[in-house]
């Protein structure tokens, strides 16, 4: 999984914008690391590590959670600008975050190059990465709402089943004779358009010898 790296004088941040970072060489080697992984597993259970070097030591500070990470636009004027991450860790000491604004630019990858401090455990970093780009797009907005209606049917539906009915396992499905049934029943009912379409088949018409009268 791809994780960016920045190294300004004796800090270096690793950070991960859409998920947990994981390492396959070159993991983070630094002293308390307990709430990202360990000692074993380093920055592979938060989205956002720094390593200082204090007193000839690199020191770990988790500076971001998965479960913290927002998404906003950066200028809702103009919304192809790009996006800011923000993502957040609550700690015994003090709280920390980083910000990350992602620069629209469809045709490449670029940076971070520099990081910014904001606070006593506030950072800031910048890129330029296509998926800062907005994706407008119209087409498929009724399906869309067709599926999230149909999903909240069937939520509703086994939710009601489960808690007030009893149902358990695939019982809880409404209408579950009906999706069962529902394959069958659409086949039967191609192979009666084709066969309108089609006309009498061939063995039909073969059926009945001509009459000498």
């Amino acid at each position: 999984m791809v994780f960016y790296k920045v190294a300004v004088n004796k800090t270096v941040l690793w950070f991960q914008l859409c998920d947990g970072m994981i390492f396959n060489h070159d993991p983070p080697r630094c002293v308390d690391c307990l709430d990202c992984g360990g000692a074993s597993h380093c920055g592979m259970e938060c989205s956002a590590l720094m390593a200082k070097n204090i007193g000839g030591y690199d020191v770990c500070t988790t500076i971001g959670k998965v479960t913290s990470t927002t998404t906003n636009i950066i200028d809702n004027q103009n919304p192809h600008k790009g996006v800011i991450v923000k993502m957040t860790s609550s700690g015994s000491e003090h709280n920390c975050s980083l910000s990350v604004s992602v620069i629209c630019d469809s045709n490449r990858v670029l940076g971070p190059h520099s990081l910014e401090k904001l606070g006593t455990c506030d950072y800031a970093a910048v890129l330029q990465h296509p998926s800062g780009c907005a994706t407008i797009n119209g087409h498929g907005k009724g399906w869309g709402c067709v599926l999230c209606l149909f999903g909240g049917y069937l939520s509703a539906g086994a939710v009601y089943r489960h808690f007030f009915l009893g149902f358990h396992g695939l019982d809880m499905i409404p209408n579950l004779d009906f999706w069962t049934r529902l394959p069958h029943r659409t086949q039967s009912f191609f192979a009666s358009l084709v066969r309108k379409f089609r006309g009498p088949t061939e063995g039909h018409r073969n059926s009945y010898s001509p009459v000498n009268f």
